[in-house]
């Protein structure tokens, strides 16, 4: 049983945003701190990647734990409200992320992606990551 009711539910719902989301902003200012600072944000390629490197074909996403499907968060938690509604939506979007990756792979691009609790539980190993990719 939801603590909401429907039409707070849905409210909350609509205000969270796909853009410029905490943990990308907090991503951004680690990549920044890094020395990282010649990327773009949502360059227009398939899936709008969050961070794109261009000069390294880079294509970085900050998947959301809950939205993208992530199974360590998620993988036994049970939704309470519009069940049904929400694990299709999740599944769709987690088939959308394989599919955008395999295109822009194939376009010649390296893709990462980092799921919300790798940026706060090792911040240091993402960063080594896209390290090992922007080096010539």
């Amino acid at each position: 049983m939801d603590v909401h009711t429907p039409e707070l539910r849905s409210y909350n719902m609509s205000r969270i945003t796909s853009k410029n989301t905490k943990p990308e902003i907090a991503f951004r200012k680690l990549l920044w701190k890094a020395g990282l600072r010649n990327y773009r944000i949502h360059k227009n390629l398939p899936g709008s990647p969050d961070i794109v490197f261009v000069r390294f074909n880079l294509a970085i996403f900050v998947d959301g734990c809950f939205w993208h499907g992530c199974k360590k968060c998620y993988g036994n938690r049970k939704i309470k409200t519009n069940a049904y509604y929400w694990k299709q939506k999740i599944i769709n979007n987690f088939e959308r992320d394989k599919r955008q990756t395999k295109l822009l792979k194939k376009m010649g691009w390296k893709v990462l992606r980092f799921w919300d609790h790798n940026i706060v539980q090792d911040p240091a190993k993402c960063i080594s990551k896209i390290k090992n990719q922007t080096t010539l």
